[in-house]
């Protein structure tokens, strides 16, 4: 029974210590996602019109009813979640559109090229696509080598083949949903003093960390 007892005593205390670590994670999840999405929407913001021409092209675009109206929504909940993300305000309430906007994303955009960001013939899920990539990849490589300056083309980073696949936008759904399930964190974040004002009793800093 003891050894149960000291079983129990030491998991809960892992358990709570590793629970206080949502000052950092909420933080971490945040302030990275708000500047993915603040790029994001300054780029629909600065060519708007465009934005909204492919919103709504059924050819080589999304094929979106209402591309003005759609195109204003995602421009907003991408600034306005940004902001709110950085100071963690509504943070639960503004992932849901974001979350929105990523399923938009992944099922509109990204998801017929397959999961890979960048064509990697060695990556798990590589597809047909990928594997054409890869001889493409090659054969301008060899171009490049053979009549241009390699060395320096490459000095900032070796080439690639763009796949534009799922792995971005699922990447930040997956993080999306983090921050739903758990919150901003605590003491960094404004939702929690607000909550802390609102409802002091039920925030005690010994109880689980509010989220």
């Amino acid at each position: 029974m003891a050894t149960r007892e000291l079983f129990l005593h030491t998991t809960n205390s892992f358990n709570g210590a590793l629970a206080r670590t949502d000052v950092i994670a909420g933080l971490a999840l945040r302030l990275y996602l708000a500047p993915v999405f603040w790029m994001a929407g300054t780029s629909k913001l600065n060519h708007f019109g465009d934005t909204v021409v492919w919103f709504g092209n059924d050819d080589w675009g999304l094929g979106l009813p209402a591309p003005a109206v759609l195109a204003a929504l995602a421009t907003a909940a991408e600034l306005i979640g940004a902001l709110l993300l950085t100071l963690g305000l509504a943070t639960r309430a503004i992932a849901i559109p974001l979350i929105v906007t990523m399923l938009v994303a992944i099922f509109a955009v990204h998801i017929d090229h397959g999961w890979q960001a960048i064509a990697d013939q060695s990556a798990p899920f590589a597809n047909a696509r990928v594997d054409e990539a890869a001889a493409k990849l090659a054969r301008a490589t060899s171009i490049l080598q053979e009549h241009g300056k390699y060395d320096w083309l490459t000095s900032s980073g070796k080439f690639v083949v763009l796949n534009n696949g799922i792995e971005f936008a699922a990447t930040y759904l997956v993080m999306l949903l983090a921050l739903v399930a758990y919150g901003p964190g605590r003491y960094l974040s404004i939702d929690y003093w607000i909550k802390r004002w609102l409802s002091p009793a039920s925030t005690p800093e010994h109880t689980t960390p509010q989220r």
